[in-house]
């Protein structure tokens, strides 16, 4: 990505999502994510907006996925930003099934309360 004669080197795969109609942005990191990389996912997120928007198109989003999540990191590197910026923990295996069953209906429990 060149920007006023810089260039920027990004590690992040991208894709046009058909259906949503806009870019989706996914980036990798395979240890803990620093807030820099929030800040470079949202200029990313800024040139696919000015440059790769087309009539028609939705708002493109971006997802960071992390080794780990610092919520409270996330929290201060995204004050006040308005985008489709998300950033997620992931897990290298599937849970095994009774875990994984637990979890669902700990969710479903949540989301039951909040809707009261």
């Amino acid at each position: 990505m060149t920007l006023s004669k810089n260039h920027y080197k990004v590690d992040l795969a991208f894709f046009y999502h058909r259906i949503l109609r806009c870019f989706v942005l996914i980036d990798l990191k395979i240890n803990d994510m620093q807030h820099h990389d929030i800040g470079q996912m949202n200029m990313c997120l800024g040139y696919f907006a000015a440059k790769e928007y087309t009539e028609g198109d939705n708002p493109p989003i971006s997802i960071i996925l992390s080794r780990n999540k610092n919520e409270l990191l996330v929290e201060y590197a995204t004050y006040q930003m308005n985008s489709q910026l998300f950033v997620q923990k992931y897990q290298l295996y599937l849970p095994e099934r009774e875990e994984l069953r637990r979890e669902l209906e700990l969710t479903l429990r949540e989301e039951g309360a909040s809707a009261e």
